[in-house]
C-alpha cells in the first residue's frame, strides 16, 4: 500500500494550531512538501522549524480568510514557486457558538466567506495544475454537524451543510481527472476551539467547565476526545495514493459519536 507523499506538495490551512498544524505534520511524515497558511506569521514561522524532515522544501503563506481575494492572489504567486499544490487542506476555524435564530446576518456572511468561499477560490487556484499532474487532494476539515447537527452552533451547522454540498458536487466534478475531494468530519477534539465552546456552555448554564466535559465524554462511545494527530492521521491517509478510489465523501473521525450511519 503506497501511502508515502515524497515529491508531493501540500497546500494546509489554519496549520499553525489544533487540526491544522497536526495535518501539517503528518503529512511532512509521510514526506510532503508543506506551504503552511495563517493569518499569524510568528506562529507560522515557530510550526515551520519544528515539521518534520526539514530538509523538504517546507514553507508559509500569511493570509486573512476573511479576504478571499487577496488569499487566492498570495497562493497564485507561490505556486510560481512551488510550481503545483497536489493537496489542499481546507481548514479554519469555526464560528462562534449561539442559536440560528439569535443569529444576525453579518454572522452567517463572515462564516460563509471565511469556510466557502476562501475554500472555493482556493480550489480555483490549484486545481488547473492539478489536473496536469493528474493527481489531486482536497480534503475538507468540516464538522460531524453536516450528519447531525449539533446543539448551540446554529451559524456553524447551517455553513458547514453548504461546504459539505459544494465538496459533493465538485468530487463528481473533478474525479475524471484523478482529483478526488472529501470531508473528514472531526467529533469533539482537544484543541482551543473546543475549549472555546465547553466555557460558552459553562457561562450560559451555570455548570462548571469541568461537568460539562465529562458529560461531552459520556456522550461519546470512546468516552474521551479526540487528539488532534488523530484526525491528522485520517486528512493524510486520504491524501495518499492507496486513497485513489475514496471520493465524494464524509468521513467522521469522532469516537463513534454520530448517531447517523
Amino acid at each position: 500500500m503506497n501511502i508515502k507523499l515524497e515529491n508531493k506538495n501540500a497546500l494546509v490551512c489554519g496549520s499553525t494550531q489544533g487540526i491544522g498544524k497536526a495535518c501539517a505534520m503528518a503529512l511532512a511524515e509521510l514526506g510532503a512538501n508543506i506551504t503552511l497558511v495563517a493569518r499569524n506569521e510568528e506562529k507560522l514561522k515557530e510550526v515551520l522549524m519544528e515539521l518534520p524532515n526539514t530538509y523538504q522544501n517546507h514553507t508559509y503563506i500569511v493570509a486573512n480568510f476573511q479576504n478571499p481575494i487577496e488569499l487566492g492572489q498570495k497562493v497564485a504567486h507561490k505556486l510560481m514557486e512551488v510550481d503545483t499544490y497536489h493537496i489542499l487542506v481546507n481548514n479554519t476555524g469555526g464560528p462562534a457558538g449561539g442559536s440560528t435564530l439569535s443569529a444576525n446576518l453579518s454572522e452567517f456572511e463572515t462564516a460563509f466567506t471565511q469556510h466557502l468561499k476562501s475554500n472555493h477560490i482556493l480550489v480555483q487556484t490549484v486545481v488547473p495544475k492539478m489536473k496536469e499532474a493528474d493527481f489531486g487532494r482536497i480534503i475538507n476539515i468540516i464538522s460531524t454537524s453536516v450528519k447531525q447537527p449539533l446543539d448551540g452552533l446554529g451559524v456553524s451547522n447551517t455553513i458547514r451543510g453548504a461546504v459539505a454540498n459544494w465538496s459533493k458536487t465538485l468530487a463528481n466534478e473533478l474525479g475524471e481527472y484523478g482529483i478526488t475531494v472529501n470531508n473528514v468530519l472531526p467529533g469533539a477534539t482537544s484543541t482551543t476551539r473546543l475549549k472555546e465552546i465547553i466555557n460558552n456552555k459553562a457561562e450560559k448554564t451555570g455548570k462548571s467547565a469541568d461537568k460539562i466535559s465529562k458529560a461531552m465524554k459520556n456522550s461519546i462511545p470512546a468516552k474521551r476526545f479526540a487528539q488532534p494527530g488523530e484526525i491528522a492521521n485520517a486528512v493524510a491517509f486520504l491524501a495518499t495514493e492507496a486513497a485513489s478510489y475514496i471520493n465524494g465523501i464524509n468521513l467522521p473521525v469522532d469516537g463513534g459519536r454520530t448517531k447517523s450511519l
